[in-house]
């Protein structure tokens, strides 16, 4: 899936566009069982659903681990082709999965998603070195709220917590200066995926979307990959915290994390035992 000049422009922006990964039929497929888990009539119930705005002008539901509610998605995180992808980026042998969610946009009520990074907002894990996979489930472009990214904002650090802001007269993050290195520049790059293809980015990397106020639904399911380095180590909550049974400094793993890669595929364990 990836070349070798793909990992390097990876390592030196800290994203990668999109790549097709999904068949037609096999999106279609993920897609139908969102809906499913959408209205309530998966099997079981994923760790969360909600709308992350709380009103109806803006939109943003998030399902947190769809792979919870449905075999689809858990299946989907064993794609031996994804996950050899996210272990040549992050450069390890062993990948588990630290959690996925799935942020809906509808028809023009879609609210934006701030610019931020995503590793301050788990702060139970350490060292910052994973990796997400954003699998447009519907094709995602600049009109229904596709990512944006700053490249090479991964080198920067951690931004005064994570969330950058948003300016309000350009949909621009709203940073300070002061974070951004001497020689550097804050450049926006749109991230247009369409339905099947999935795109990558740092767990540092500066990214957000746009409001959502076309007549097209904007569904894309996100999967946050860990190295097998990755440690628990708290230093506030976390909505799945709970399921985490590993002591303070121990590398987390356990059933509730899937091992999706180690030194090759993984053969995924039957569902039913993971739930």
């Amino acid at each position: 899936m990836l070349s070798e000049q793909d990992v390097i422009f990876f390592q030196e922006n800290g994203y990668l566009p999109a790549r097709p990964l999904l068949t037609p039929d096999e999106v279609a497929r993920l897609r139908e069982r969102f809906y499913a888990i959408l209205e309530g009539k998966s099997s079981k119930k994923p760790e969360a659903l909600r709308n992350l705005y709380g009103d109806e002008e803006n939109i943003v539901i998030q399902i947190v681990n769809a792979w919870e509610a449905d075999e689809e998605f858990y299946r989907y995180l064993f794609h031996p082709v994804l996950t050899e992808a996210v272990a040549r980026l992050m450069d390890t042998d062993t990948v588990r999965v630290w959690h996925d969610q799935i942020q809906y946009k509808p028809p023009f009520k879609g609210g934006p998603t701030i610019w931020h990074q995503d590793h301050p907002y788990w702060p139970v894990i350490q060292p910052p070195d994973l990796v997400s996979a954003w699998l447009a489930l519907e094709d995602a472009d600049v009109g229904n709220g596709c990512m944006h990214v700053v490249p090479r904002s991964h080198h920067w650090g951690t931004y005064d917590g994570g969330t950058v802001g948003i300016r309000e007269e350009d949909w621009g993050p709203a940073y300070d200066p002061a974070f951004v290195p001497a020689g550097e520049t804050v450049e926006i790059v749109p991230c247009p995926v369409k339905a099947g293809e999935v795109m990558f980015h740092h767990c540092l990397t500066w990214h957000g979307t746009p409001p959502n106020r076309s007549s097209r639904g904007r569904p894309g399911f996100a999967v946050h990959f860990m190295p097998g380095h990755t440690r628990y180590e708290p230093r506030s909550g976390h909505l799945i915290e709970h399921h985490i049974t590993v002591k303070p400094g121990e590398i987390l793993q356990g059933d509730y994390f899937p091992l999706v890669w180690h030194n090759g595929p993984v053969t995924p364990p039957p569902w039913q035992e993971q739930v």
